[in-house]
């Protein structure tokens, strides 16, 4: 184990010390580190993630995952002005699961579950269920199938991957077949309506030793080198501030209503969840076409940690930085599969490359007004 050492002593390594599932993860964590510490005029330490910053002599952490909050305390992190990300105090909290309620008070739940989230949350979030045992998401799927086909999804899942959208009991019950029941039992699997014609916007606050910054935007999406869906990048409307700041911007926008509600979840869970804190704050919020042809919008997830649209995010807060009589910016993130050196002239390049597990790809954040 390797150990870190600050002015409180030596701390445990911080969590994942796992390799990399590829290159380029690591790449753009390490590139979003080095530019995170000249904003914050740091020092980056030799220990990847770690810098002091050089106006009181602090370590400031960016860490590659959402932290369990023993995981922050033991590496001296007690507040969100110390680490870029989030701390949660179990490690569901950082997950898909919280954003849906149990389909019966005694439905499975793990230790901590907040039971009267569900009801704080209301109608910022879509119509579904978690479940932590396959009857129970059995119970929840055949309540909902009625009304349209749902989505189940993996909790932990990324960029579309690890769902399923079933119309009838028969295909509920062949995809929950294919489920593991172990890890459907640890992790939890969300139950959700199935929308269609679906945009997922980007809200987000996110504060450095230097100021903090709000945004909205929209995601795109892509193919990567083996044809599935992936993940393509966002493009960030970003203000000075934080939610109240961007509420006013978008007072009489079409897109205050995935703000308003992207706010009202933050609100619930900080309240369900006290020891919870984070300095990053991202959420993605679906619009689409619900089975009986009307327009539903909903927080899907949150993100606590360096993510897609951090680049961006960055990229912001360099421009702010550099041009104060400015407001706002709009940026954004790109990531191209199947090429090298794609970024135009100017981008900031997080990676360009053949990376050994998921072939040539680009990305990068740019600056777009």
């Amino acid at each position: 184990m390797t150990e870190i050492r600050s002015g409180a002593g030596i701390l445990a390594t911080p969590p994942p010390d796992e390799p990399f599932a590829n290159e380029h993860d690591q790449a753009t964590w390490l590139e979003a580190a080095r530019r995170i510490a000249a904003i914050a005029e740091a020092d980056l330490s030799d220990q990847p993630g770690w810098m002091t910053l050089r106006g009181n002599g602090e370590r400031f952490f960016v860490p590659r995952d959402t932290l369990l909050v023993p995981e922050a305390h033991a590496l001296g992190i007690t507040r969100d002005s110390q680490f870029f990300g989030g701390a949660v105090p179990s490690r569901f909290v950082a997950t898909k699961a919280i954003s849906h309620g149990l389909v019966s008070p005694d439905a499975r739940a793990p230790e901590g579950w907040c039971a009267a989230l569900a009801a704080s949350l209301g109608d910022a979030v879509l119509r579904g269920y978690t479940a932590f045992a396959v009857e129970d998401a059995r119970r929840a799927g055949r309540l909902m199938l009625p009304e349209g086909a749902v989505r189940l999804k993996e909790v932990e899942a990324t960029s579309g991957q690890g769902q399923t959208v079933v119309s009838t009991p028969a295909e509920l019950d062949a995809a929950l077949a294919e489920i593991d029941p172990a890890r459907l039992e640890s992790d939890g699997l969300v139950i959700e309506e199935n929308l269609a014609e679906v945009e997922t916007f980007s809200v987000g606050v996110v504060a450095l030793p230097s100021g903090s910054l709000a945004y909205w935007g929209m995601q795109r999406l892509t193919r990567n080198n083996t044809g599935d869906v992936a993940y393509g990048g966002s493009q960030l409307h970003v203000v000075r501030g934080g939610f109240a700041e961007l509420g006013r911007e978008l007072l009489r926008h079409d897109r205050a209503e995935a703000v308003t509600k992207a706010h009202a979840y933050d609100e619930a869970v900080f309240a369900a969840y006290p020891g919870l804190f984070a300095s990053r704050r991202n959420y993605d919020v679906a619009e689409g076409r619900a089975a009986d042809g009307t327009t539903r919008i909903g927080v899907l997830e949150q993100s606590w940690r360096i993510g897609g649209a951090t680049g961006a995010e960055i990229a912001a807060f360099e421009y702010l930085q550099a041009h104060p009589e400015r407001a706002g910016v709009t940026c954004a993130t790109v990531e191209i599969y199947g090429a090298v050196d794609a970024a135009p002239p100017g981008a900031a390049v997080y990676y360009s490359g053949v990376d050994p597990v998921a072939g040539p790809l680009t990305k990068y954040a740019e600056i777009l007004d």
